[in-house]
């Protein structure tokens, strides 16, 4: 190949980073309260289950989804406090404003990730794109005092894997030249975007790693995958599929709330109430961003692990809880079989929108929820004052009081996800 071909491939290929904030949510109570810093600290008090934890409590055998009361028990030493999804919302518009001081094309993937394009960059900034890159870690560390890991590939998956590779505050490259090396040190279950059913199927046919994986003909994906894994095939490949989308968000994805519980039952009036809880819980992450959702799902899975899943959509959004169990309810009836054990129930609020919807509909069910809206800002005070719990629904009651044996998180409960 010819110097000027290499030359024009080069120019061709794309240069991508992912910024992944360590520890994210305790990053920012950290920065909040310096006094926090080398501490085992977790958050999640409000909802009775670890929800993100520092390094230093990860070190003593914490881990994400144990019950607050195992905490307590278990590691008295460290300290546990409530969410405070305000602020971290608001420190990831600050990390995201100082990454877009240096790049133009900006993807907010999750409220502590983000993609960026700096393909082209090197030049204008007189600076190589690993000095860019430091350049941005720098900066969020001195100004909000958090820590990112940053990775910078040819593409997307290859980034986003790079940003794992060491952490906290990494900063790993990897080129066409280094990615087989990187490759065959990921577990194939590790490859961004492919789930557990996916990766066991791939081992059975012998694809242990990313490697395995990329070795494969393009041929045999295409015949024994569907479309987004011939796009993740590519993007290990170094070939950059998925593009950066700079359009910020204004349209999220989800909040989920799930749990399982033991023995297995069928009792209906504890399953709604546990649809109910979700709802409620889901309701209050929802305010805390002021958003609201468009759509509502709810599931069951029963003991054999089938799921039974049914999506409303929500005509006017709302985060107040008692109109979307409304919506709910008469699914709820026809999805819940007799005799059939369930082990787990679940929500999910969708298309999630910033602010609400203010006209009203013509039977008065806008006004109805602004009214529930109210309510709630005034019982969010109450709780914030005293506690969760202070103030609940009726419908909720069952689920709070009659508790079945060895009730456990499945760990469903996501994160705001900027999708």
């Amino acid at each position: 190949m010819s110097i000027q071909s290499e030359i024009k491939k080069a120019r061709k290929t794309k240069v991508i980073f992912h910024i992944d904030g360590d520890a994210f949510f305790v990053g920012v109570e950290v920065a909040k309260n310096p006094k926090l810093k080398g501490l085992p600290v977790v958050t999640g008090e409000e909802r009775g289950i670890v929800s993100a934890l520092s390094y230093e409590a990860k070190a003593l055998g914490v881990l994400r989804g144990m019950p607050i009361f195992k905490i307590k028990k278990d590691f008295p030493k460290v300290i546990i406090l409530p969410g405070d999804y305000a602020s971290y919302a608001r420190y990831s518009s600050l990390m995201f404003d100082i990454v877009r001081r240096y790049v133009d094309d900006v993807e907010e993937y999750s409220i502590d990730e983000c993609f960026g394009d700096l393909t082209g960059l090197d030049r204008p900034l007189k600076m190589t794109y690993l000095q860019i890159a430091e350049k941005i870690k720098n900066e969020i560390n001195a100004e909000l005092q958090l820590s990112v890991s940053i990775g910078i590939a040819p593409t997307k998956v290859l980034a986003k894997l790079a940003s794992k590779w060491i952490k906290p505050n990494g900063l790993t490259l990897i080129d066409i030249k280094t990615a087989q090396d990187f490759l065959a040190k990921t577990p194939i279950e590790k490859i961004w975007g492919i789930g557990p059913q996916t990766s066991d199927f791939l081992k059975r046919r012998g694809m242990d790693t990313a490697k395995d994986f990329v070795s494969k003909d393009l041929a045999w994906i295409k015949h024994n995958l569907s479309k987004p894994y011939e796009v993740i095939w590519q993007e290990l490949s170094g070939v950059s599929m998925m593009h950066i989308d700079p359009v910020q968000k204004t349209v999220y994805s989800s909040v989920q709330k799930t749990r399982s519980f033991h023995p297995t039952t069928n009792d209906k009036a504890f399953l709604f109430s546990q649809i109910s809880k979700h709802i409620e819980d889901a309701c209050t992450k929802a305010r805390h961003f002021h958003l609201a959702p468009k759509k509502i799902s709810i599931f069951f899975k029963d003991k054999n692990f089938k799921f039974t899943t049914a999506s409303i959509p929500v005509s006017s959004p709302t985060n107040a809880p008692e109109i979307l169990i409304s919506l709910v309810k008469k699914q709820f009836e026809k999805m819940h079989t007799p005799r059939t054990l369930y082990r787990t129930t679940g929500v999910v609020l969708q298309d999630l929108v910033s602010g609400l919807v203010s006209q009203s509909d013509l039977f008065g069910g806008t006004d109805e929820a602004h009214k529930f809206e109210r309510i709630h800002e005034q019982i969010d005070s109450l709780e914030n004052k005293f506690g969760r719990r202070v103030v609940y629904l009726a419908s909720t009651h069952k689920a709070l009081k009659q508790k079945k044996v060895g009730t456990d998180s499945d760990d469903l409960d996501r994160n705001l996800l900027f999708l």
